[in-house]
């Protein structure tokens, strides 16, 4: 089936999250009350590549009562296709749910996981549709999902095999957790898919930690491709500068041009929440990507696309395609800027 005829340019499978966050710099064991917002890495990037034009759908399991509502109204509001949520009708059904402070300098911000027996943990390969696998341009997936447990790694790996063998782009996002898995665990869990990978989005710390590689980030990049066959790495670069603002930039490698790709990084950006701005990355690289086949656009929207969602409070970007390219737009051109968009 040529990209055309498919139903979906990317679709992603993991856990949708019930984020529960101390208000403002409150900690966790003290705040009286808690803030809600939906989360999850993969349905992030998702939701974000839908602001940006794409046609996408998420895989996941969710209880079927008001909180699994909650999700799928969520994904609705975004653009995110439903349809392929697979309902938990168990009375013990139930939504995973993390905890978040948000630290100040230096105590460190803090995640705590409350998502052992959930609804997405017990999802099998009976549950989802057989013919997904031929219906998308892109499939997503990432570590996080991968230290889940037995069976839902065995149901994600089975996937991105399937999705492979159909001609689908598997696009997949280390996601280092520790309170989840060692990273000895992690290492042979995503060494086993790194050869079925074709957009590998990996930190330079998990690349020199996990994956024990040693030298300058170029040639760590470039190493996926040499060893796995990797065909995109990415890797995206913060600095923490004063006043709890961030500097963020991306470097992209290309095995088929043997080229990297990236510009000049955002400097002092006010950091409002920080939580989804990899997965805001990801999907300004693969929605760009689709767009354009131009990893030089897939940098400058990735950027811009980390950069908007720091500025937003929740798991989930509210940029769509024109605030991403006004940004890029009024970036090129320097100078002076209006005040407010009016």
């Amino acid at each position: 089936m040529s990209e055309c005829q498919k139903q979906y340019d990317l679709i992603g499978l993991g856990e949708a999250l019930l984020r529960l966050a101390a208000p403002g710099k409150e900690r966790i064991s003290d705040c009286a009350c808690f803030e809600k917002w939906v989360g999850g890495s993969e349905l992030n990037v998702v939701a974000a590549a839908a602001r940006l034009g794409l046609d996408t759908g998420f895989i996941t399991k969710l209880p079927k009562n008001e909180i699994g509502e909650l999700i799928r109204g969520k994904m609705r509001f975004y653009g995110v296709d439903d349809r392929l949520v697979v309902e938990d009708t168990h009375r013990n059904a139930r939504l995973g749910i993390y905890y978040y402070e948000n630290g100040a300098s230096p105590r460190k911000p803090c995640v705590v996981y409350d998502r052992s027996n959930s609804s997405f943990a017990g999802i099998k390969l009976d549950d989802i549709p057989s013919n997904i696998d031929v219906k998308s341009i892109v499939f997503h997936t990432c570590g996080i999902t991968l230290a889940l447990g037995e069976n839902v790694r065995h149901t994600v790996v089975e996937l991105i095999k399937r999705f492979r063998t159909a001609g689908s782009l598997i696009s997949f996002d280390v996601n280092y957790r520790a309170n989840l898995t060692s990273e000895e665990d992690a290492r042979e869990a995503i060494e086993e898919i790194l050869p079925l990978i074709d957009f590998l989005f990996v930190s330079e710390e998990s690349s020199r930690k996990m994956f024990r590689k040693t030298g300058d980030l170029r040639s760590i990049m470039k190493s996926y491709s040499e060893e796995y066959g990797v065909k995109v790495v990415s890797t995206t670069m913060r600095k923490i500068l004063q006043n709890g603002r961030q500097s963020f930039g991306s470097v992209i490698y290309s095995r088929d041009n043997d080229a990297y790709y990236t510009e000049e990084p955002y400097d002092n950006i006010e950091i409002v929440d920080r939580i989804g701005s990899g997965d805001a990355y990801v999907a300004g690289v693969i929605a760009a990507y689709l767009k354009y086949r131009d990893f030089r656009k897939a940098v400058e929207f990735g950027d811009a696309m980390a950069v908007l969602k720091n500025t937003i409070c929740g798991d989930q970007t509210g940029s769509d395609l024109g605030e991403v390219i006004r940004l890029i737009e009024e970036r090129k051109t320097g100078g002076a800027q209006q005040e407010m968009n009016r």
